[in-house]
Parts: C-alpha cells; sequence; structure tokens
C-alpha cells in the first residue's frame, strides 16, 4: 500500500498519499471537507457527540456520507476479488464477515459493485 499512515505521538498520525494514490480525489475530499475528521471522531468517541444539534447533524451527515462511498469502493473492492482472483463467495464471505454462509450477502454487493463500475 502507497498510502502511509505514521504515528508522531501519542494520539497523534500523518496520512500521506500522491495524486497517483488518489485519481478520483475520495481522500482529498474526505479530508478536505471533514469527512474523515467526523468519522474518526465516532470510531473514537462515538457517543455523546456533540452537544448542538446543528453540529450532531453535521457530524452524523459527514460520517454517513464517508460509511456510503466506503460500501461502494467495498462493493468495487468484492467484484475485483471474484473476477480478478476468482475467489470463491465462501471465501469472501470468510474474509468479510468471518461467516462463509454469508454468500448470499457478498453477492449483493457483488451485484453492487458491478452497477458502481457500469458492467
Amino acid at each position: 500500500m502507497s498510502i502511509t499512515i505514521t504515528t508522531t505521538g501519542p494520539g497523534r498520525a500523518e496520512i500521506t498519499w500522491t495524486e497517483g494514490d488518489d485519481p478520483r480525489g475520495y481522500l482529498a475530499r474526505a479530508v478536505e471537507s471533514d469527512q474523515l475528521a467526523y468519522a474518526l471522531e465516532a470510531l473514537g468517541n462515538g457517543e455523546p457527540g456533540p452537544a448542538d444539534a446543528d453540529a450532531a447533524l453535521s457530524a452524523a451527515m459527514h460520517t454517513a456520507s464517508l460509511a456510503r462511498l466506503l460500501e461502494r469502493r467495498a462493493a468495487v473492492q468484492v467484484v475485483r476479488l471474484r473476477d480478478d482472483h476468482g475467489l470463491s463467495w465462501r471465501q469472501i464471505a470468510s474474509a468479510l464477515y468471518d461467516d462463509p454462509e454469508k454468500q448470499s450477502s457478498v453477492r449483493r454487493m457483488y451485484d453492487s459493485g458491478r452497477r458502481h463500475l457500469g458492467v
């Protein structure tokens, strides 16, 4: 992976990437729009979140937006795992859900990924 996260101290990290690592600009937008910051905040402290209703709504909006993007990207990865690497539904389900029986969930992700790819 060419994107690096370097721990720079307790509670501190630096993320680096090049334009080639982010051809669609997803990383840059996630950082510049505060999506990443809000998502990391939700991971870190979860509740209670911002006290002000507008700030809480903004935090939820940014976190949900990044989550949707990650769902789409994960679906595309499932297409690559199946089509490019020839992995079985069971193998993918085991890796993603720690349950090889969740093949139908993986197939739904696959179908979603193909739609996102325009296939």
